[in-house]
């Protein structure tokens, strides 16, 4: 993929604004996620209902909301944002998901969160990869949804292996009281961001944190949605 201001990452072609980082040919064939449970974003008979998944056992969040699946041309550009020092993709990656959560919004599909949190990087990993990649995309979609972003509010306690890999089970054994969460939630929508969701086992750990802090609902946000 090129790295030069001023062309399309997906396509390579000149950008008629730069900053945009994708032209809007390549947002507008970009396979969205449909006729999925907004609960859980996972294939549903209806878009509108939670799933018999859901019905019978509801994950700590109320709406579930992802651009696309885990698949190209967005898996791999979420790869070379997180593994290959390319930070400037952040808004690039934020600017994709708020078009997406703004559609939603205004045909009344999820209200607006009061304010956003992200997933955490331990200390030890973001000195390694040299930034959070959750915070760097959080920030300025806070900032364009007028919603606070809070920083440091959610900290993960403890370094945890990476989940890839993991099976279900380990992924929640991995995870288990790995998140800290400081400040007063109660009453607040708030949502919380990550930029692939794939069992969701991080979500509903840091979810269930904001539940118990007395949020009123839980929007968890994400790039790609593995189905």
């Amino acid at each position: 993929m090129l790295t030069m201001v001023g062309y399309c990452w997906l396509c390579h072609q000149n950008l008629y604004f730069a900053h945009h980082g994708i032209c809007h040919i390549c947002l507008r064939h970009l396979k969205r996620l449909q006729q999925v449970c907004p609960r859980c974003a996972l294939p549903s008979e209806s878009g509108n209902l939670p799933c018999g998944r859901c019905v019978k056992n509801p994950p700590p969040w109320q709406y579930l909301i992802a651009i696309t699946d885990y698949t190209p041309p967005l898996s791999q550009l979420i790869r070379r944002y997180k593994y290959h020092s390319t930070p400037q993709l952040a808004p690039v990656l934020a600017r994709m998901f708020l078009l997406h959560w703004l559609k939603g919004y205004r045909e009344g599909r999820w209200p607006k969160p009061d304010s956003i949190l992200g997933i955490p990087l331990h200390r030890r990993k973001r000195w390694q990869r040299g930034f959070d990649q959750i915070e760097l995309i959080t920030r300025p979609l806070s900032r364009w949804l007028q919603c606070p972003y809070q920083s440091g509010f959610l900290r993960r306690s403890r370094a945890t292996l990476t989940q890839r890999g993991l099976s279900a089970a380990q992924r929640r054994t991995n995870l288990k009281q790995a998140f800290q969460l400081q400040g007063d939630f109660t009453d607040q929508h708030v949502a919380i961001f990550d930029d692939v969701i794939t069992t969701g086992t991080t979500l509903h750990e840091a979810s269930q944190l904001l539940i118990r802090a007395g949020a009123r609902s839980v929007q968890a946000w994400a790039i790609c949605r593995t189905l």
